[in-house]
């Protein structure tokens, strides 16, 4: 891990180590496994920043699955625009399957609190929802995901999927934003 990274204008410090991020990984692929077990679950990731945790607990997850991606957003630069854009939506049918939703990161909860209701509508058997982060200290409407990586503190966080800025998805370790590079 880096002592820090710069991205754009903003410094970021080490917050979570590649390592503590791949056990959590196994463990979270293990509890899935479990859960799901017989049952062939369909995982969806939403792009842009779960794409490196789906592909990881994929490979923890020893069962038959199938896997899809829906691109939504609310970010814009370091903080959520309040509204939820569906950019490509979901191809698969899911009815009467069991789905995952895959996020890497839930603050306000507004993202899911938008999509949710559109997979309720589609009849799937159930929905779960497993996230790297949380960030309970920031929400905005009651959720809470049944598979959570880690609980983080209401800061800034990039690296593992993670952006600023569309900068440091490609970082294997999670940094936070440095107190002295607010703007």
């Amino acid at each position: 891990m880096l002592d820090s990274v710069q991205l754009h204008d903003l410094t970021f410090t080490p917050y979570l180590s590649a390592r503590q991020i791949q056990e959590r990984v196994q463990e979270l692929g293990r509890q899935i496994a479990e859960d799901y077990a017989g049952k062939r679950p369909l995982f969806i990731g939403i792009l842009n920043g779960a794409f490196l945790f789906m592909a990881d607990l994929a490979r923890a997850c020893p069962i038959e699955a199938d896997f899809a991606f829906v691109r939504l957003s609310s970010y814009e630069g370091t903080s959520s625009t309040g509204s939820v854009k569906t950019m490509i939506g979901l191809r698969e049918p899911v009815e009467g399957r069991h789905l995952i939703l895959v996020e890497d990161i839930i603050d306000t909860g507004q993202t899911l609190h938008a999509f949710l209701p559109e997979l309720a509508r589609q009849k799937p058997a159930s929905v779960k929802v497993a996230a790297l982060l949380s960030k309970p200290q920031a929400r905005k409407v009651a959720f809470e995901a049944e598979y959570t990586g880690f609980e983080i503190p209401n800061e800034f966080v990039v690296g593992y999927g993670l952006d600023y800025n569309e900068l440091g998805r490609n970082l294997p370790d999670i940094y936070s934003l440095a107190a002295s590079t607010l703007p």
